[in-house]
């Protein structure tokens, strides 16, 4: 088998090279304030590297801002704890019925209700311990009346004794020694009996009222257990003081935190629902050292959700702390309280959401607005580059109000003129 020849013929190159045209991308403010930037034709020749960032002034308003975070809290709001009961009771509460959470309630509603079992047997146990106190008190009280007339009958009849053998003395005179001598001993005998009647009538109503005394200690005593056994039973039913929605509160339990639920026990003190009025709701946040001499009280604020990017919501400062407290980040770094009222409702506007806030420090309408990054300052004079054609000239401006990453001119230029960018560091001449 013989291969045949191949021919192999050579292509000519091209002779002409294709030139590559590289054009400045328009430049435009973008709605969230920053810039879009394009690339100029200044350099081309040398390539990405002679490639220079370009914007184009636009006419707009400025607003200087400063971004704060925060958490949403309400105005009103008040919070349901386990009942604390009076008296020798157990750790622990049994939750009979719970509200629903995010439910609306009224004042006066059922919010929660503890097992009062307990509560109610010892105070029928403390009623009955108090009725039969009373009887026996009663009871005394008859036994005493009936022996103080006694007591009285035989102190009468010994006074009465003592009155005849006092009329027997009379005759000591007419009749014989030996009978004189038997009145005397009669009469002194009458008179001891008598006084000893007395001390004892009044030691027996001593000892009588001593007793009478303890039983209405016990009996004062059973009453004031049967009424902290009624108010604890009262206790375990918690009404809502004000009118709003309820939110459950979160507890330890199984290693993690949930939500108290129908059926746990829970101990006195612990917090279990939470009533907000939502229309009344704001923020507080923490503000550094930094930052909180540009804050006032009146100043408007842009509040959003970090959970619902798509809610906003306006407000206003309400309330800047006066002293600040340490920093968790550092000991030489302070914070400062701000309280921001938000304006308007929202079923999920709910306490305990993290909110970032927007404070606006200043605005100027209209205003021609450029990167600081476009300006370079030497001094007090500030210089911009403005592109004529493919190169660009420096030209002195006049700026005024700037932010962190904008600057308002407010002479020198007008608005659509090209300008070169990162001149500010540098990089853009």
């Amino acid at each position: 088998m013989h291969l045949l020849p191949v021919r192999v013929r050579r292509v000519a190159p091209i002779g002409g090279v294709a030139a590559v045209v590289l054009v400045a991308l328009a430049v435009w403010p973008e709605p969230g304030g920053g810039w879009r930037q394009g690339l100029s034709a200044a350099g081309q020749s040398g390539g990405s590297r002679g490639r220079q960032a370009v914007v184009a002034v636009s006419r707009r308003d400025f607003v200087r801002q400063v971004r704060l975070s925060g958490t949403v809290e309400a105005i009103q709001s008040t919070t349901v704890s386990a009942p604390r009961l009076a008296g020798p009771t157990g750790n622990s509460l049994v939750i009979t019925r719970l509200v629903r959470p995010g439910a609306a309630v009224k004042p006066g509603d059922l919010i929660v209700e503890f097992d009062r079992q307990e509560q109610l047997k010892n105070a029928l146990d403390r009623r009955a311990e108090l009725q039969d106190l009373e009887q026996q008190i009663r009871k005394r009280e008859a036994q005493e009346r009936a022996a103080a007339a006694r007591d009285e009958s035989e102190i009468a009849q010994a006074e009465s004794t003592q009155g005849r053998a006092e009329l027997e003395m009379v005759k000591n005179d007419m009749i014989p020694r030996i009978e004189a001598e038997k009145n005397t001993q009669a009469l002194e005998g009458a008179k001891a009996t008598l006084a000893q009647l007395k001390t004892t009538f009044e030691l027996k109503r001593k000892a009588a009222e001593a007793d009478l005394h303890i039983l209405r200690i016990r009996r004062d005593r059973a009453r004031n257990a049967m009424e902290q056994a009624e108010d604890n039973a009262n206790r375990m039913a918690i009404q809502a003081p004000i009118g709003g929605m309820a939110v459950l509160k979160s507890i330890w339990k199984a290693n993690t935190m949930a939500e108290v639920q129908e059926g746990e026990e829970v101990r006195a003190g612990v917090p279990v629902v939470d009533i907000v009025n939502p229309l009344a709701m704001r923020v507080r946040a923490r503000v550094n050292q930094a930052d909180v001499d540009e804050l006032a009280v009146g100043q408007r604020v842009q509040v959003g959700l970090d959970a619902y990017p798509d809610l906003h919501f306006p407000g206003s400062i309400t309330q800047i702390s006066p002293l600040g407290v340490t920093s968790t980040m550092s000991t030489k770094v302070r914070t400062f309280i701000v309280l921001i009222g938000v304006e308007g409702s929202h079923p999920n506007l709910m306490p305990d959401l993290t909110a970032s806030l927007d404070v606006e420090l200043a605005r100027v309408p209209a205003a021609l607005v450029l990167p600081r990054d476009a300006v370079r300052q030497e001094g007090e004079r500030a210089f911009v580059r403005v592109q004529r054609g493919s190169s660009f000239e420096e030209r002195e401006v006049t700026t005024g109000v700037r932010s962190a990453h904008e600057t308002v001119v407010a002479s020198g230029l007008d608005e659509g003129v090209v300008v070169a960018r990162n001149i500010a560091t540098g990089r853009g001449r």
